[in-house]
């Protein structure tokens, strides 16, 4: 509600322009290999490596016995993507102005990257942590699951292709 109203966009811009070098809003803060770096935590949220994660895992899941698991996980999946979509929709809020960074194709919130990390990081958790033998292993999956997903909603703020908002809000 305060997202289509507006009511976050002088938080949300006072963000992102705190994340960008004065005078040249295309260019993060920090040194070259910081930016590369979130690309490479931002693609832990694509589609392409949370497909593959899905498939594998789902597989692995099936093959071993814990076909509900498996089926769990694709359906969670999948029905995160469908919220994704619709939301994205619903919401069409336009992306930050920012040209170079990276490509974006549909759009701003939720943040599609961090929804479905969130989806899938977390599903995957709870099944290692009921899997755990000690509480102080489900714990750590659980926090592990908590830490991917949040570095994927911090790296794509950082790389101005979402509103503060959209990538912390949209799970």
């Amino acid at each position: 509600d305060e997202v289509l109203e507006g009511e976050t966009q002088a938080f949300d811009t006072a963000v992102l322009m705190a994340l960008r070098t004065p005078g040249n809003p295309a260019d993060p803060l920090g040194p070259a290999w910081l930016e590369e770096a979130a690309r490479d935590v931002t693609a832990l949220g694509s589609f392409t490596i949370l497909f593959g994660l899905v498939f594998i895992v789902s597989m692995f899941l099936l093959l071993a016995g814990r076909r509900r698991n498996g089926w769990f996980l694709a359906g969670a999946t999948a029905s995160g993507a469908i919220v994704s979509t619709l939301m994205k929709l619903a919401f069409d809020r336009p992306r930050p102005d920012l040209t170079g960074v990276a490509r974006v194709f549909t759009a701003s919130f939720p943040s599609g990257h961090a929804l479905a990390s969130a989806v899938v990081y977390l599903t995957i958790g709870v099944f290692v942590a009921r899997a755990a033998p000690t509480r102080g292993l489900a714990g750590f999956a659980i926090g592990c699951a908590v830490f991917l997903t949040l570095l994927v909603g911090l790296s794509r703020i950082y790389l101005g292709v979402h509103w503060s908002f959209d990538a912390t809000s949209g799970e």
